[in-house]
């Protein structure tokens, strides 16, 4: 995992890469953000671990889940494996906390797999978050949330972004879970963009202008 650390952080985010990818891969996404020095923050971007991936002839690579099939969507994502990996998240969440870093000033943000894991652990985590953000991605377990959600996560602030031009996790996926949310009451802030599965430059000054406004104190 890499933990980047500044002096004085008090706020913290932890960063979900997509299958195949690794916490490293998102490096390059948190340094872009040029987020200013007066206001630091810790970054977190965990690997999950590696696994035979159904939907690319077993190969193993980091997944956070394997996914069977996209046709059918319980099989979309394992949930024995989403909730393992969501047991994980909570306790790095945890383990923050721990560290002094109150749960209301910790983000959690995802990229396509990643963002599955970061709401599936935000709508269900016990302590108010500063917030929820999800790239270019889709619900797990719907069907269970209306009975999980917490109240702590009923005024969460979210954002969903994603590609108009997604041939991975198409749009509609994501609307899908846009219109299941707001089905529970919650209300989030909507992005999509001119692009395929992916981070275009223009979502990055919206995920900065969206992060800066979440990590206040």
């Amino acid at each position: 995992m890499i933990d980047l650390f500044p002096t004085g952080a008090r706020h913290a985010v932890i960063w979900l890469h997509g299958l195949g990818d690794s916490g490293a891969g998102l490096a390059p996404l948190v340094e872009a953000l040029t987020l200013p020095a007066e206001r630091p923050v810790r970054h977190l971007l965990p690997d999950a671990p590696e696994r035979p991936i159904t939907i690319n002839m077993g190969y193993k690579m980091r997944g956070w889940y394997d996914i069977r099939s996209f046709d059918n969507p319980a099989d979309r994502a394992v949930e024995s494996h989403v909730r393992e990996s969501a047991a994980r998240i909570s306790a790095l969440i945890d383990q923050l906390v721990a560290d002094g870093f109150a749960a209301e000033r910790i983000v959690l943000a995802g990229f396509s797999q990643g963002g599955v894991i970061a709401s599936f652990t935000a709508l269900r985590y016990a302590a108010p978050l500063a917030g929820l953000l999800c790239m270019s991605t889709y619900l797990a377990a719907p069907a269970t949330l209306a009975a999980e959600i917490t109240p702590a996560a009923r005024a969460l602030p979210i954002c969903y972004m994603h590609g108009i031009y997604d041939d991975v996790v198409k749009l509609a996926m994501g609307w899908d879970a846009k219109n299941q949310l707001e089905a529970l009451g919650l209300s989030l802030e909507w992005h999509e963009y001119p692009m395929r599965h992916e981070i275009c430059q223009p979502q990055l000054a919206d995920i900065r202008r969206w992060l800066l406004t979440q990590l206040t104190d």
